[in-house]
């Protein structure tokens, strides 16, 4: 049977899902959250004419001609604004965010006066205006200031606080729950036995998942059992996203596709033209009356990485509504590199941007057991199925391993 591509795969996957339920939350926990809706400011920003200097609120036909002498009727502070009635041949003390009086069209700025008393000499002109911020200058009441769709960052937070928003609507986070399987498996700083290995995939995924925005919830490690894994799985079913690592192969003790297709699994294919990664398979199942998304990846704690950034973290981008596109880039070879197989290969480099044309360098050596060398990498160059050798300089895509 034919491998499925991996442009093949990922499109099946994230035509299967749908945005998740919106919900509220206050600003404080919203940075790194999905918009659900747009952000329409509340206010005129600033909401009335300020001072963007301490100084004077004067009438600039009194201070078109210097030196000017004007007496002094009162004070605008940040918070205390002055209620009175500016006149000409008058000044109102101001301070930086002070509501400037109605009457007032210039502020001059306190290091070009001399003050004695009540009144004040204006020693250098000041045109009509200056140093004043005026009403809905940054923003007005009704503007659209951010789109649905957008992973808020601290500045969109703070313009939403600016606008009149306590809290912001936005997609509910995905919940991952990841399930480890194997014999093999211990956890991490537990010490080794016999034949035994630190279960270092859900930690990982973990990350991965929470980098993406999402929720991850770490199940446990399950043995190479119906009856362990029928515990585990079962005790996964509030998820968004059920994730597996290991026990996707052929081996006699790769039960894990029989395990969820008996808790009602159905899926929709197995093993794809990757490498690393042909082990993968992507279904669904219903418990409770709930889709969940099922997605094995293999045990190799390499391929299991490089496999949910290229098909888990786009899915968690289209439950929380983005648009996931397969985010590579263009770049050029720095080396040569010899042909390639029938599996499109994502190989594991370092990219450099400061040349202008990205440059990049994928290691010599690309054996998937390799940890280290994903930790090294910045990036993954694709190179497609059944590739000829290309030469240093040959244009390449690359996806960045920015989680």
């Amino acid at each position: 049977m034919a491998l499925l591509p991996v442009s093949e795969a990922l499109n099946r996957i994230l035509a299967s899902a749908a945005t998740l339920p919106s919900q509220s939350v206050g600003l404080l926990h919203a940075r790194g959250r999905t918009l659900a809706s747009p952000v329409t400011s509340n206010v005129d920003n600033p909401p009335f004419d300020a001072s963007a200097m301490d100084g004077y609120a004067v009438l600039a036909d009194d201070v078109a001609t210097v030196p000017a002498t004007l007496t002094v009727i009162g004070e605008s502070g940040a918070g205390r604004p002055f209620t009175g009635t500016l006149g000409k041949g008058e000044a109102v003390r101001i301070f930086t965010g002070g509501r400037v009086p109605d009457d007032a069209d210039t502020i001059v700025i306190q290091e070009n006066v001399t003050a004695s008393g009540a009144a004040v000499t204006v020693l250098e002109a000041a045109a009509r205006g200056a140093n004043i911020r005026w009403r809905g200058q940054d923003f007005a009441k009704g503007e659209r200031l951010i789109e649905p769709g957008r992973r808020l960052t601290a500045r969109d937070v703070l313009i939403s606080a600016s606008c009149g928003y306590g809290e912001l609507p936005v997609i509910r986070k995905p919940v991952v729950a990841i399930l480890s399987t194997g014999d093999e498996l211990v956890t991490p700083g537990t010490p080794l036995g016999p034949g035994q290995i630190s279960g270092s995939n859900a930690y990982g995924l973990s990350a991965v998942v929470e980098a993406a925005g999402g929720e991850a919830r770490f199940l446990g490690i399950a043995r190479d059992t119906m009856t362990s894994l029928d515990e585990f799985i079962a005790a996964g079913e509030g998820a968004d996203i059920l994730v597996t690592s290991g026990g996707a192969s052929v081996g006699d003790h790769d039960l894990v596709r029989p395990a969820l297709e008996k808790a009602g699994a159905k899926l929709d294919f197995y093993k794809i033209a990757m490498r690393p990664g042909k082990p993968l398979f992507f279904g669904s199942r219903h418990p409770n009356g709930k889709l969940q998304y099922c997605l094995g990846l293999p045990g190799n704690p390499v391929s299991a990485m490089i496999c949910a950034r290229v098909f888990l973290v786009p899915l968690i981008g289209r439950l929380l509504g983005r648009e996931t596109p397969f985010e590579s880039v263009d770049a050029v070879l720095a080396e040569a590199i010899p042909a390639n197989g029938p599996r499109e290969h994502y190989m594991r480099g370092l990219l450099d941007l400061t040349t202008g044309t990205g440059r990049v360098t994928p290691f010599k050596s690309q054996d998937s057991g390799l940890v280290k060398s994903l930790q090294r990498a910045n990036c993954l160059v694709v190179i497609p199925a059944d590739a000829p050798a290309l030469a240093a300089g040959t244009p390449v895509k690359v996806l960045r391993l920015d989680i």
